[in-house]
């Protein structure tokens, strides 16, 4: 982790799910001067390619890029050498695509003087049920074992953390090691909407359950005043 961006231990990540520049720039223009962390995910990536990454982290923001690469060896090797200087300071893969994924996403991953973004790997995603693990996936274990398991070949691949429900950050912690992170979506305001979200929590209970970085898209970009939503958000997660 040495050669990795250094990041806040915790904080909360604003998912910019927007269709387009427009609506991106313009809610964060909302924040005058703030630069809260946000994560661009693959509708905003695929409205507006690369170049919107570079502007965003031209404005001085942190950025978590989630695209969950899943391919062959070569062909994430070679999309992690070309997503490695666009500004982001984390991206992410399925821990599904193999041990032998994650390490040749690490090796394109890489500039040649040594340093990369942090590379974290998703488990299971918080909107996958038990039930649904096992009648799509014909996954046959409990969820939190299957949670475990790849955040085990994650760390042993040599990545920096993962990505799974606020629910199993803690085993996560206990499973890995402290410093393995654990980013967590499937957080909402408490009565909140769960909308597709199968395993959530608050963010207060996710801080005490040891979550690093929790990601809230709709709870803060939907929210009428979405800055005064982000900051009760952090001093929730916080304990501010």
């Amino acid at each position: 982790m040495s050669d990795t961006i250094r990041i806040p231990s915790r904080d909360v990540i604003i998912a910019c799910d927007f269709p387009g520049r427009d609506e991106t720039l313009t809610f964060l223009d909302r924040f005058h001067g703030e630069k809260p962390f946000v994560k661009i995910g693959m509708e905003l990536f695929y409205a507006c390619g690369p170049e919107i990454v570079r502007e965003i982290h031209d404005r001085g923001h942190r950025i978590f890029l989630d695209l969950k690469l899943h391919d062959i060896p070569n062909t994430v090797s070679r999309a992690m050498s070309v997503l490695r200087d666009l500004g982001a300071d984390m991206v992410n893969l399925h821990a599904a695509g193999t041990s032998p994924m994650m390490k040749a996403a690490i090796e394109g991953l890489t500039r040649p003087d040594g340093t990369r973004p942090l590379l974290i790997a998703v488990t299971q995603l918080t909107s996958t049920s038990q039930e649904t693990m096992e009648e799509d996936l014909m996954i046959h274990a409990p969820i939190q074992d299957v949670v475990l398991h790849y955040a085990l070949r994650a760390r042993d691949a040599g990545l920096d953390g993962v990505v799974c429900s606020p629910l199993e950050a803690a085993s996560v912690h206990e499973t890995c090691g402290r410093s393995f992170l654990t980013v967590t979506p499937g957080v909402r305001f408490a009565g909140g909407d769960v909308g597709d979200q199968k395993r959530v929590t608050t963010p207060e209970r996710a801080r005490e359950i040891g979550s690093d970085l929790i990601v809230m898209g709709r709870p803060i970009t939907a929210d009428p005043d979405p800055v005064g939503a982000w900051k009760r958000a952090r001093e929730a997660f916080l304990g501010t």
